[in-house]
């Protein structure tokens, strides 16, 4: 991770071809693109290597987490239980849909924690949007068991998790509708990009409309479309398609390239015995884009983040005093602060974000560092790293 370290030919082969056709919108100019249409191609082949029914892209992962809300009909009002330890977006794309940010704790999949979300349900809750944080799973299981039996909605974010698995099963695909992210530095890019996954037929037909002003795709002219419902635009280019059809065909060689680096790392600093692993539900699942352990204390924790740095070991995050990743650090969106007043401020439902208290998330995380695994490393560097990971943290 991320995929950006292996563009090259295919890539560039795959932007030529839009290029040469001079279409670059995924709909209409039909006789002018040469038969290319990359969009669908990419949603066809996510589809099949993700095992959904349906994939509709978009133009981010914000975009795709927008859509799987209003596709889910999740509105004004609706609770939405999330974790806190998560990328802002989920907050914000809640906020935005008119809906209330409901927290539970995390456990040490660092994902959500099902007991908790049992306890965050109220007559109020619509849906549970579970994260799939730093490439591996939460108890996936467990919380699609939980939705069921109250009649929640799942949502799942899988941004952080392209490729992962639960018991032979594809993370994204589990909830009614699943999102991925293809930014700069995830797993697999298009640049800027997302998609919904779904095997619900009326949450792809309302996913596609919604991405394009709520146009019904039914016929050959787009002029003539019907409009059954408000929209937005959340396209994607076909210059993004393209790049992510190319990324799309890499990602097994991605997927087995951080797996391979990740377990060597694991190994070595097992022998430690002081470290402890986040907890894995099904290990041969993860993705591995990540390495995440967390140290006896959260005074342990701070010193071996400053002594990784200081060793020279790149990409450790300390993601208890993270900005964008954590809750402790969104004041902003706790005080509800918008360029125009939110419904949850104006119409005064929802809990006062700003009292939120997570210590069993607030334990976990104040313990935990995560280390990217990139995908160019040399098995000379892997070793090398090893080593002055274990001179750091002995």
């Amino acid at each position: 991770m991320p995929g950006f370290e292996l563009i090259g030919e295919d890539e560039r082969r795959q932007v030529q071809e839009v290029l040469d056709s001079g279409v670059l919108m995924r709909y209409g100019f039909d006789g002018a693109r040469n038969g290319q249409w990359k969009c669908r191609e990419l949603e066809q082949r996510l589809a099949a290597r993700f095992g959904a029914r349906y994939a509709h892209v978009c133009s981010s992962g914000t975009a795709a987490l927008s859509t799987a809300l209003a596709a889910c009909g999740v509105g004004a009002g609706d609770e939405v239980i999330l974790p806190p330890f998560t990328f802002v977006a989920d907050l914000e794309t809640v906020l935005l849909a008119g809906a209330v940010p409901v927290f539970a704790e995390i456990d040490q999949t660092l994902c959500l924690d099902p007991q908790s979300v049992q306890k965050a349900i109220t007559p109020k809750t619509r849906a549970v949007l579970v994260v799939h944080m730093c490439g591996a799973m939460a108890q996936i299981d467990a919380l699609e068991d939980l939705c069921r039996r109250h009649h929640l909605t799942l949502i799942e974010d899988a941004a952080q998790a392209a490729g992962a698995t639960f018991q032979g099963r594809t993370l994204g695909t589990f909830g009614k509708a699943g999102c991925l992210s293809f930014d700069y530095v995830k797993t697999i890019t298009c640049g800027e990009g997302g998609a919904l996954l779904s095997d619900d037929e009326e949450t792809f037909r309302l996913a596609q409309a919604f991405t394009d002003h709520g146009h019904d795709h039914l016929g050959a002219d787009r002029g003539a479309d019907q409009h059954p419902h408000i929209g937005t635009n959340y396209r994607l280019s076909e210059l993004h398609a393209a790049v992510g059809v190319a990324q799309l065909a890499r990602l097994d060689h991605i997927l087995d390239l951080q797996r391979r680096h990740k377990a060597i790392l694991k190994e070595g600093l097992a022998a430690l015995g002081r470290l402890e692993f986040r907890t894995l539900p099904d290990p041969a699942g993860d993705s591995a884009t990540f390495l995440s352990f967390l140290l006896p204390t959260e005074n342990e924790a701070r010193q071996a983040a400053k002594a990784l740095a200081a060793a020279g070991v790149d990409g450790c995050f300390y993601w208890f005093d993270n900005n964008w990743h954590y809750h402790r650090k969104w004041d902003h969106i706790k005080t509800l602060v918008s360029p125009g007043r939110l419904p949850i401020d104006r119409f005064g439902y929802g809990t006062n974000l700003t009292k939120v208290a997570l210590p069993q998330s607030d334990a976990i995380m104040s313990r935990t560092i995560s280390m990217l695994i990139k995908l160019r490393w040399t098995p000379e560097q892997v070793r090398d790293r090893l080593a002055r990971m274990k001179s750091a943290l002995a």
